[in-house]
């Protein structure tokens, strides 16, 4: 059968399920397969590598040493050079000191790579800065089409971050270690010999960390990034989590809300992450210490929970979350309606004839740059407060008329026929196609590139790409706005479909069909029960920005299919959201420049004028 969901708020407090912990004090029998691998019977390879360069899906491999070692024995050694299949580049042999001649009749990674993996089989990887050596290590594999093993990794950098102060060494280089712990050889940027410091670094390190109760080989996990003991003992609060996609809050001491966050997968194996040394964030480990409880919200799919999401920061407004807290803040820029239209920030859409707003944006400051850019490509008037339609006898001109930027309708040189023309252009730009705008940052871009004054290009692209974003924004939401109801499927993982319906922009239900089973019962259940919606003002939706985008996302992705809509559902072929960015702004009027005329308002974006069409 069809599970039909419509969107409910959250538990209230108290209904979350959780396992107490234990009493402080009680004794705990532990198993004997929870004991771990104590580190004397682990055995560990120790490699270095050399290279070409520094990046992994670039450079190659040009010597491989490595040391076989357990329980402070040496097991065994392994080393070659090999062949990276090109010339090794000055600087890495002045490092180095291989150069390419001695590579020559060197084997290729193809062939060295399976007696290292061979080598290397059943133990715990050791290197000093260890996602270098084992991202090389890895990317050969797959350039060769050999499954990577996935040993366990043990970086001893950051082992060496938690027990070797700076009192005692300037920084956490191989050679400085080595100088310290007395290491036999001495790290000379050859494989075999820095693998053999490295394992002299290595036994030192885990003598320190024995004290600290490091002695088997579970406990490297948490060695280098050490969970806080209060922390870890609220590990509980995520015991009877359910196994399945959803919404988490975690609550505090008076049942505030302190943090909302989102799975896609398992409630419960992401809120146990925060209790492990995955979780870096200070602000994080502050709310777990807080943290009385975790209240689960199971969802059907994880578009739904992401929306559950945003809701709920929404209304609570967590102190935990950054993000999402106040939607109602959010600006738009308005064109006005009065005789000599202007550009203003507003943070609500009216539905007063003849305006037109572009937004939300991210911040205020994300507002200004597009008014800016629109500012730099017509003559619009920046002056704050209404203009009479006949000017006054005394009014005079500002410096951006004797500058040519503006025709002057406070004097009178400017009627409003000239200037309803320039509004007219502006409008076209806010709510259809762009390439005015675009044309005039574009050009301004690579004259500044071609006078290598690039800080300035950035400024230019950057008032571009928030123009850019807020008209697209518009654009996309304001075409869901007016849409009093959509139904759209695609297929779940299972085989089954996935059912979302949108009024105005907001998600008003969702439903899940399994497999084998006719949806068209469910869309009818689905449209029959799904919350009411009340219309927006367009281009404003009824739901938070980001919840529309992140319906507009699902809607757009391949496989998705339009079941109804009550009404067609579409965007001009020229508008801002085919623009995208700043970046493929700039390089489709590069590829076509005829999207706007020689002589267009803003042609050219000049340093001190824009040209005037009055």
């Amino acid at each position: 059968m069809p599970s039909t969901r419509r969107l409910r708020p959250a538990p209230a407090p108290g209904q979350g399920t959780g396992a107490t912990a234990a009493p402080p004090g009680t004794g705990v029998q532990v198993a004997l397969d929870e004991l771990g691998t104590p580190l004397s019977d682990v055995t560990f390879v120790v490699v270095d590598l050399e290279t070409t360069g520094g990046r992994a899906t670039e450079d190659a491999i040009t010597e491989i040493g490595a040391v076989k070692v357990r329980g402070g024995q040496v097991l065994g050694e392994f080393q070659t050079l090999v062949d990276p299949g090109g010339p090794v580049p000055p600087f890495i042999q002045v490092l180095t000191g291989i150069t390419t001649s001695m590579l020559v009749g060197a084997p290729r990674i193809e062939e060295v790579l399976p007696s290292f993996l061979e080598f290397a089989r059943g133990s715990v990887l050791v290197a000093h800065n260890a996602p270098f050596d084992v991202g090389f290590l890895r990317a050969a594999a797959a350039r060769c089409e050999r499954a990577w093993p996935g040993h366990q990794v043990v970086d001893t950098v950051r082992l060496a971050r938690r027990v070797v102060t700076r009192d005692e060494a300037p920084n956490h280089k191989l050679g400085t270690l080595a100088a310290l712990f007395g290491a036999t050889e001495t790290p000379n940027h050859r494989a075999l010999a820095d693998a053999r410091a490295t394992v002299d670094v290595l036994h030192a390190l885990l003598g320190r960390l024995a004290p600290l109760g490091v002695t088997h080989l579970e406990d490297l996990a948490t060695a280098a990034d050490p969970v806080p003991p209060d922390v870890r003992r609220r590990r509980t609060l995520a015991d009877g989590l359910p196994d399945a996609p959803g919404v988490y809050l975690f609550r505090g001491p008076r049942e505030e809300v302190l943090y909302v966050g989102t799975s896609t997968t398992s409630l419960r194996t992401r809120v146990r992450s925060y209790f492990t040394s995955a979780e870096r964030r200070p602000r994080m480990t502050e709310m777990v210490r807080l943290a009385t409880r975790v209240d689960p919200v199971v969802c059907a799919t994880p578009l739904e929970a992401r929306v559950r999401e945003l809701r709920l920061i929404a209304q609570h407004a967590p102190a935990y979350n950054r993000r999402s807290r106040a939607p109602e803040r959010m600006p738009w820029v308005r064109l006005t309606v009065e005789p000599y239209p202007r550009l203003t920030l507003v943070r609500e859409v009216r539905d007063d004839l003849g305006l037109a707003h572009v937004g939300p944006f991210t911040s205020t400051g994300a507002a200004r740059l597009a008014v800016e850019a629109l500012h730099e490509t017509f003559a619009l008037r920046r002056c704050a407060g209404r203009l009479p339609l006949v000017p006054r006898a005394d009014a005079h001109g500002c410096a951006l008329l004797g500058l040519g930027r503006c025709g002057g309708p406070c004097t009178g040189e400017q009627g409003p026929d000239g200037y309803g023309a320039v509004v007219a252009q502006v409008r076209a730009a806010l709510t259809g196609d762009p390439s005015a705008v675009v044309h005039a940052h574009a050009t301004r871009i690579r004259t500044l590139a071609a006078q290598e004054r690039y800080e300035e290009a950035a400024g230019v692209r950057d008032r571009l790409q928030a123009f850019v974003r807020g008209a697209a924004r518009a654009q996309r939401h304001g075409s869901l706005a007016g849409l009093a109801e959509m139904v759209a499927a695609r297929r779940s993982d299972e085989g089954g479909w996935e059912l979302v319906l949108v009024r105005h922009g907001r998600l008003a239900g969702t439903a899940v069909v399994a497999r084998g089973t006719d949806p068209l019962p469910a869309v009818r259940t689905l449209r029959a029960t799904g919350e009411h919606v009340p219309v927006p003002t367009a281009p404003a939706t009824s739901a938070h920005p980001e919840e529309t985008d992140l319906l507009l996302t699902w809607l757009e992705q391949p496989g998705t299919r339009l079941v109804h809509a009550s009404a067609g559902w579409s965007l001009p072929v020229r508008s801002a959201h085919a623009v995208q960015d700043a970046a493929t702004a700039v390089a489709l009027d590069l590829a076509a420049p005829e999207l706007t005329a020689p002589g267009a308002p803003g042609d050219g974006l000049r340093d001190a004028t824009v040209r005037s069409t009055a």
